[in-house]
């Protein structure tokens, strides 16, 4: 499995995502050379090497005409210099110079607009005005712009099955901003980082902007520590301010053979249900998200046989299956435990064979490969033609 590792101790921006992601490109400067292509109107990228706390890095610099862009980026404060401002555009002004001026592939084109909405939703909550009056005053100039269209470009290009982040950094303090001094994480961010693992440490100051936690809440498909990985590229993206800590963003681009997740077990006792009871439990619990479900028969106080209830399932459903427990069985309380699980990468295939469409399942990891047909299609092709399955399935393989 293609993995990208981001490690978020010292927060997120967009232009800190964006350096880091290109140092994993072996052709670092064409892909500069394909940014000033796409059209952006008036923007200019410009790579550099940076060095934060003795290690080597790159810095990217964003020009809009011909003027250096930098109050949105990490480390920077959000007041507003007027003069300089080029555009405080709204999500419709944004989505038209995406969809209509720039020359993107219309996947990384649907990634900017839905990092945009994500921004636009957390600023419409955190400072109390609908979302089409939403201005952008934090992030909606060129060179923000400017910096989400690289970072969905570059996780394109990257292709990868997974990205996984560390918990972020939100820094410490107060930031000033647009609406006045705020306190750190802004509003916006918070919002956006809802349902997020974040942190406050020592470095006074904003560490992660809502350019930064759009770009991550969109890409990230899940936050932890880093699984066991072979890495292939490591990627430095340096922000402009100094700190005691290297401030930069380091991403990290790998082999993850290992294919595992943390899943919850919720048991549960009972010695007063029917075995329909139990076999409609077990049912509605599988449609509320449960990845296994099964029962042991064990002896209860009192000598009393019972049947203890098994439900493995995802963190993300665990609320539901607990509501659905309490629902469907008589017990008064629920045990849960943390698992992690190694799992086996799984796809479908379908096989064409005389007798029509058989559907398998293919399973890879660990250095194992294995495959098995589906029992319902053997089944049905069996009765239909009389024969076994054993039969059908030594003319399936015969045939490949």
């Amino acid at each position: 499995m293609r993995l990208l590792y981001i490690d978020c101790g010292m927060g997120a921006a967009g232009d800190m995502l964006t350096a880091a992601l290109l140092e994993l490109m072996p052709n670092a400067d064409e892909f500069i050379e394909e940014l000033n292509s796409i059209g952006i109107p008036k923007v200019k990228y410009v790579k550099e090497s940076s060095v934060k706390c003795g290690i080597c890095g790159t810095h990217i610099r964003i020009f809009v005409d011909g003027i250096e862009e930098g109050e949105h980026h990490h480390g920077h404060d959000h007041s507003h210099n007027h003069n300089q401002e080029h555009s405080h555009s709204g999500l419709h002004e944004i989505e038209h110079i995406v969809c209509e001026h720039l020359n993107l592939p219309p996947k990384v084109k649907d990634d900017v607009i839905a990092v945009y909405e994500l921004i636009a939703e957390a600023e419409s909550k955190a400072h109390g005005v609908p979302v089409s009056e939403i201005h952008f005053h934090e992030v909606g100039t060129m060179d923000a712009i400017a910096d989400v269209v690289a970072v969905c470009l570059l996780v394109n290009r990257l292709n990868v099955d997974k990205i996984i982040a560390s918990p972020i950094h939100v820094g410490s303090g107060k930031v000033k901003c647009a609406h006045g001094i705020l306190p750190v994480p802004a509003p916006a961010t918070a919002y956006i980082l809802k349902n997020v693992p974040i942190y406050s440490g020592a470095v006074n100051g904003e560490l992660c902007t809502p350019t930064g936690a759009a770009l991550l809440k969109h890409f990230v498909n899940e936050f932890g520590n880093m699984p066991v990985m072979k890495t292939t590229a490591i990627g430095y993206g340096m922000g402009t301010k100094d700190f005691e800590t290297a401030n930069c963003i380091r991403v990290m681009l790998g082999e993850c053979e290992q294919n595992s997740d943390e899943i919850c077990e919720l048991n549960c006792n009972v010695d007063d249900m029917t075995g329909e009871a139990i076999g409609f439990a077990m049912d509605r619990l599988f449609a509320a998200g449960a990845l296994d479900v099964y029962t042991t028969a064990i002896g209860m106080k009192k000598s009393r046989p019972g049947i203890l209830i098994h439900t493995v399932c995802r963190e993300k459903d665990k609320e539901a299956i607990i509501k659905t427990i309490f629902k469907h069985t008589t017990t008064l309380g629920i045990r849960e435990n943390k698992l992690q699980r190694h799992i086996l990468e799984r796809e479908i295939q379908n096989i064409e064979t005389a007798y029509g469409s058989i559907r398998c399942k293919i399973s890879k990891g660990y250095g194992v490969t294995r495959k098995k047909y589906e029992y319902d299609d053997l089944a049905k092709i069996a009765k239909e033609t009389g024969k076994s399955i054993g039969e059908l399935l030594w003319e399936v393989d015969y045939e490949k």
